[in-house]
């Protein structure tokens, strides 16, 4: 990987660039050409829309009735049938809302993610669909593969980063989570995005909540978004703290030299033992620092495309 494309996968580079589809190309290009090539080419006929033609372009596809009445050179799209189809789920609830000591917040972050995806999969020529979540999920956009439906999603994308705050809406992912696996009723890789921040007792919901997407035959990818440095090191001065909890507004004031240690050590915990409950189902589950680029996320991606074809 070149320096250049280092440079453009830098949170803080991206963060300070003005359009989401610049965003998600800058993730995207220099890092992945080529390495997916849908096995069922061409086997769609259902039309789509036009796009002019480039050089390189294959004339079998140029539109000539189009030309003959425009006298320009226009290429048909269509919406082509793959085997697998695709959703990334993004948590949106107040606690992503979390900056702490990175660049981002693990909403911006997960949002730029999820654009970078979104770019990737069409450009593949993939089928992408969009769904949101808080207490439950609020948007659903069903996958298309067009750049139209591109530039759609991304808008989506981009309308959620810039939603103002709602009353303090709550992580819901496991009820969202299943609303998805009754809704999807195609085989999908579902791509997760979220902070996990539900109550301790919710997780075995969220976790038979992933089992069910399998159940259904989805293939299924977590992404367990955090900030590090606080959310997992405890990485706060040693000085006296107040912390509120974002989603249900309680307040406790201590030090967190005190609590250090074993915060950082129940942490592991948790992600440890949800890792392995997730091998147990056959779930991906990668955790990511919003403080460091998106080349972890991007590859256990592919790498997980990889192993499906």
């Amino acid at each position: 990987m070149s320096d250049a494309s280092l440079r453009y996968l830098d949170p803080e580079t991206i963060s300070q660039l003005d359009t989401m589809e610049l965003r998600a190309r800058l993730i995207v290009e220099g890092f992945i050409t080529g390495l997916h090539k849908s096995p069922y080419h061409g086997f769609s006929v259902e039309f789509a829309e036009h796009r002019p033609y480039n050089p390189g372009d294959e004339l079998r596809h140029v539109d000539w009735k189009v030309f003959a009445k425009t006298d320009r050179y226009y290429v048909k799209q269509y919406e082509e049938e793959t085997n697998l189809r695709h959703y990334v789920v993004l948590d949106t609830s107040q606690s992503m809302r979390y900056r702490g000591e990175a660049a981002l917040s693990k909403l911006e972050y997960g949002a730029y993610l999820a654009a970078g995806l979104h770019y990737l999969m069409v450009r593949q020529r993939d089928a992408t669909g969009l769904v949101a979540f808080d207490e439950s999920v609020h948007t659903l956009v069903p996958p298309k593969s067009t750049p139209g439906a591109l530039r759609h999603l991304l808008a989506q994308v981009q309308g959620l980063v810039d939603a103002p705050p709602q009353a303090a809406p709550k992580t819901g992912a496991a009820a969202a989570l299943h609303e998805v696996a009754e809704r999807i009723g195609r085989r999908s890789l579902v791509v997760v995005i979220t902070d996990l921040f539900e109550n301790v007792a919710a997780h075995d919901d969220l976790l038979k909540a992933l089992q069910h997407l399998r159940y259904r035959g989805h293939e299924v990818l977590v992404f367990h978004v955090l900030d590090g440095a606080t959310e997992r090191r405890f990485a706060f001065p040693d000085v006296p703290m107040l912390f509120r909890d974002m989603e249900t507004g309680e307040e406790v004031t201590l030090q967190p030299a005190q609590l250090r240690a074993s915060y950082a050590e129940a942490v592991q915990t948790f992600a440890e033992r949800f890792r392995r409950r997730c091998r147990e189902y056959n779930v991906d589950f990668v955790e990511l620092d919003t403080a460091e680029p998106y080349n972890t996320a991007l590859l256990a991606y592919l790498n997980k495309r990889r192993r499906l074809y």
